[in-house]
């Protein structure tokens, strides 16, 4: 199983199936792409036909968006572990990771993913409700793991990997939340694996322009 993914300082729609996959401690290929590469669409075509990451490669079949990657994976190697075990949960799960998935662009649109920064934005109104909503969301739906720490629904899933860009944008822009999210956020942020990726995206130099938002903090 081999995973193409983007730079790891900006690419959120490749942090969402490598949290999973690396969160369940599968075994897999990561293949990184610079998202700034000349000629990248033509590059990113090799591996599917929309020349965009992340792109899942499992023997000779291709899988391409975010969320189908998640869903085969957890189909084909987590005997459904991706999503919560029990059936209003689990129907729950899935309508706030889709709401994630194709909603809430001006969250989106004013904090883009960029681990490395410290910034500060001027929020647009679209952007503060949808901070909002994601504060309502994690604060109605977090409850304690087997291990006491806080995931949606109780235990780690899909829905936590499609918000854990979110996590990242938040503490690049110094988001305040809730007490109920905020605890979320910092259990979040000390999951294994998402320390994992951003020890990597830190690492990283390259500098995507279009996603430096926002003016820099003083730390």
């Amino acid at each position: 199983m081999q995973l193409v993914i983007g730079n790891k300082n900006y690419s959120s729609w490749s942090l969402r199936p490598w949290l999973l996959i690396d969160g369940f401690g599968l075994e897999f290929e990561e293949i990184q792409e610079s998202l700034k590469a000349e000629g990248r669409k033509e590059w990113f075509s090799k591996y599917s036909a929309t020349s965009k990451v992340p792109v899942l490669i499992d023997n000779s079949i291709a899988i391409w968006d975010s969320l189908s990657i998640c869903e085969y994976v957890s189909e084909n190697y987590l005997d459904g572990k991706g999503w919560p075990s029990d059936k209003i949960k689990r129907a729950l799960a899935r309508s706030i990771t889709a709401e994630m998935h194709s909603g809430l662009s001006g969250l989106r649109n004013a904090l883009p993913m960029n681990c490395r920064a410290t910034r500060k934005v001027e929020l647009t109104n679209h952007a503060k409700l949808d901070i909002q909503r994601v504060d309502d969301i994690w604060s109605e739906f977090a409850a304690k793991d087997k291990d006491g720490e806080l995931r949606l629904f109780g235990s780690f899933s899909i829905a936590d990997c499609f918000f854990a860009p979110v996590v990242f944008r938040f503490k690049t822009y110094g988001i305040q939340l809730s007490e109920k999210a905020n605890a979320y956020y910092q259990s979040m942020l000390k999951h294994p694996s998402m320390q994992n990726w951003l020890t990597k995206a830190l690492a990283e130099t390259e500098i995507i322009e279009e996603d430096e938002a926002g003016v820099d903090v003083k730390k």
